[in-house]
C-alpha cells in the first residue's frame, strides 16, 4: 500500500512529466506553424464571404470546369483501348474476373461496340463513339487507373463530388469557394449546371456546402430554364421600393452596431445583396442571343436534336460563367431516370442503343466548348476535369446486351492549365477490369485539383463535430506524373 508521501510524489512526477510533454507539444506546434505546416482555415469576412482570398502557394489554375457524365460511362467504349478484349470478345471470362458483378452474374467477354482508331499527333486510341472529342486528344491528359469505393450510382456521385460515399459532406466546388472566394462581384463563386433533362441521382448533394457555411453552396441553374425573377414587382413604384430597401439596410446596420458578433446576420445580408446584384448579371450571362451564329453552330446550340441543343446551350453558359469570374462550375451530362428510357450513361441492358442516343449529346457540344475556350485563351488559366462515377465491366451482363458496374478501374481526363497534353497515365489490366499500373483514387484526383489551384489538400480544413475535416479525409496524394 502506498504511503501518503509516495502518493504525493507519484502525482508530482506525473505533473512534471505532463508539463514536459505539454511544453514539447507547444514547441512543436510553434515550429510547424513557423514553417507553414499546420492545417489552416481561410480568413473569411462575415460581410463578404465570397471576397477573393489568396491560395497557399502560387496557383496554375484560377478556375475549374468539372464535367460530370452521370450513369458511369463505359471506358471500354470510349478512351481505354484493350486489344485483348477485341480479340477475345464472345469468349468465356478468365478466372480473374468476378463471377457476379454489381447487378447480375457476368456473361462472356464483350468486345468494344465501336472501333478504336489513333487520333491526333499523340496517336491516342479513341473509339468512333466520340469523333469530335477524339480530335482533341492532344489537349487531354488521361488517367486510365481511376478507382472508386462503391459500385452504386448515388454513393458514387457523392464520392466523386465530395470525397465521401455518404451525404452531408461539402462538394469540391464548395471547398474551393470556401478557400478562394470568388473573382466576380455579381455572380456566385460556384455554379452547378444540371442536364436539361433533369438532375443527377443524388441531386443537390453533388453541389452541397455540407457543414461549410451556406454561402459556399453551389447555385444551380442552366441555360434552358429561367432564373428566378428577383426584379421589383410591377405594382411597387421605384421610389417606394428604394425607400423600403433603405429602411431595411438602416435597421440591419443598427442591429450590427449593437451586436457586432452576429455573423449570421452579416452572412444573410451578403447573400441577399449578391442575389440583388444577380438581377442584372445573371440574365445577361445566360442570354445566349448575344453569341454569334458561328459560335452557336460550333456548340450545336440550334441542333434539331433538342437534347443535344439543350446541353450545347449549357456548355455555352459554362464558358460565359467562367469568363465572368465564377471560380468553379460543374456541368452535368445525364440525368436520373424518372420514367421510361435511359437518360444517362447507365448501359445495363441495351448499351449500344443507349450510347447511340447519348454520345452525340455529349460529343459535339463538349468538343465545341474545348475549342472555344482554347480560342479565347481560357485554357491558359482554367482546369477542365471530365469524370464519371465509375466504369463498366469487360463482360456482358448476363441475359442482356449491356455492361454491369465496375469501380475497380475506369478513365477520367483533364485538360487546360497545369497538366500534360496528349498524355496517358496509369492502366487497367488487359481486359480493362482492374487498375494495375499506378492505381489512383478519387482522393488523389481531388488533391491534384486543389494543388493546381494553389491549395494544399492537407492544410485546407474546417472544424466540425470535434474533427478538422478536409475534402480528402485522411487520404490523397497529388498525382505528380500528370503535372506539366
Amino acid at each position: 500500500m502506498l504511503s501518503l508521501a509516495s502518493h504525493h510524489l507519484l502525482h508530482r512526477r506525473r505533473f512534471l512529466a505532463d508539463l514536459a510533454t505539454g511544453a514539447g507539444g507547444i514547441a512543436l506546434t510553434a515550429l510547424l506553424d513557423r514553417h507553414g505546416l499546420l492545417a489552416s482555415a481561410p480568413d473569411i469576412r462575415p460581410d463578404a464571404p465570397l471576397a477573393p482570398r489568396k491560395p497557399h502557394f502560387t496557383a496554375k489554375a484560377r478556375r475549374v470546369l468539372h464535367v460530370f457524365c452521370c450513369g458511369a460511362v463505359s471506358h471500354l467504349e470510349t478512351f481505354d483501348y484493350k486489344p485483348e478484349l477485341v480479340k477475345h470478345g464472345g469468349q468465356p471470362p478468365p478466372p480473374e474476373l468476378p463471377a457476379i458483378a454489381f447487378q447480375a452474374p457476368t456473361g462472356n467477354l464483350m468486345a468494344p461496340l465501336w472501333e478504336f482508331r489513333p487520333r491526333g499527333q499523340s496517336g491516342k486510341m479513341v473509339s468512333d463513339l466520340l469523333p469530335e472529342l477524339g480530335k482533341l486528344v492532344d489537349e487531354m491528359c488521361f488517367i486510365h487507373s481511376m478507382t472508386s469505393k462503391t459500385p452504386t450510382h448515388g454513393p458514387g456521385e457523392c464520392f466523386m463530388s465530395t470525397g465521401f460515399v455518404g451525404e452531408g459532406y461539402p462538394s469540391i466546388g464548395a471547398w474551393v469557394s470556401y478557400a478562394l472566394g470568388s473573382e466576380s462581384d455579381n455572380l456566385p463563386a460556384y455554379v452547378a449546371i444540371p442536364d436539361p433533362r433533369g438532375i443527377p441521382q443524388q441531386g443537390p448533394s453533388n453541389w452541397t456546402n455540407g457543414f461549410l457555411p451556406a454561402a459556399f453552396q453551389g447555385t444551380a441553374f442552366n441555360a434552358n430554364s429561367p432564373i428566378a425573377n428577383l426584379s421589383r414587382p410591377g405594382k411597387v413604384d421605384p421610389k417606394t421600393d428604394r425607400a423600403t430597401r433603405d429602411l431595411l439596410r438602416l435597421l440591419n446596420e443598427e442591429h450590427l452596431r449593437k451586436h457586432p458578433e452576429d455573423s449570421d446576420l452579416t452572412a444573410r445580408v451578403a447573400a441577399y445583396e449578391l442575389a440583388a446584384r444577380m438581377q442584372l448579371s445573371a440574365p445577361e450571362v445566360s442570354d445566349l442571343k448575344r453569341e454569334s451564329r458561328a459560335t452557336r453552330e460550333l456548340y450545336g446550340a440550334d441542333d434539331r436534336n433538342p437534347n443535344l441543343a439543350g446541353f450545347a446551350r449549357n456548355c455555352i453558359l459554362a464558358r460565359r460563367l467562367l469568363e465572368r469570374g465564377v471560380r468553379f462550375v460543374t456541368l452535368f451530362n445525364g440525368a436520373y431516370n424518372v420514367g421510361d428510357g435511359v437518360l444517362n450513361w447507365d448501359g445495363h441492358r441495351t448499351l449500344k442503343a443507349d450510347y447511340e442516343r447519348h454520345a452525340p449529346i455529349l460529343d459535339k457540344p463538349l468538343a465545341g466548348l474545348l475549342r472555344d475556350m482554347k480560342a479565347r485563351g481560357l485554357l491558359e488559366d482554367t482546369l477542365i476535369v471530365w469524370t464519371t462515377e465509375f466504369g463498366r465491366m469487360p463482360t456482358v451482363q448476363k441475359d442482356t446486351q449491356g455492361r454491369d458496374h465496375n469501380p475497380s478501374g475506369f478513365t477520367v481526363w483533364l485538360a487546360g492549365t497545369g497538366v500534360k497534353k496528349g498524355y496517358s497515365h496509369g492502366a487497367t489490366d488487359k481486359w480493362g477490369y482492374k487498375a494495375v499500373t499506378d492505381p489512383q483514387t478519387v482522393h488523389d484526383l481531388h488533391a491534384t485539383i486543389l494543388h493546381l489551384l494553389g491549395l494544399d489538400h492537407e492544410k485546407l480544413t474546417f472544424y466540425h463535430n470535434g474533427i478538422q475535416r478536409r475534402l480528402t479525409d485522411v487520404h490523397g496524394h497529388v498525382i505528380e506524373p500528370i503535372l506539366a
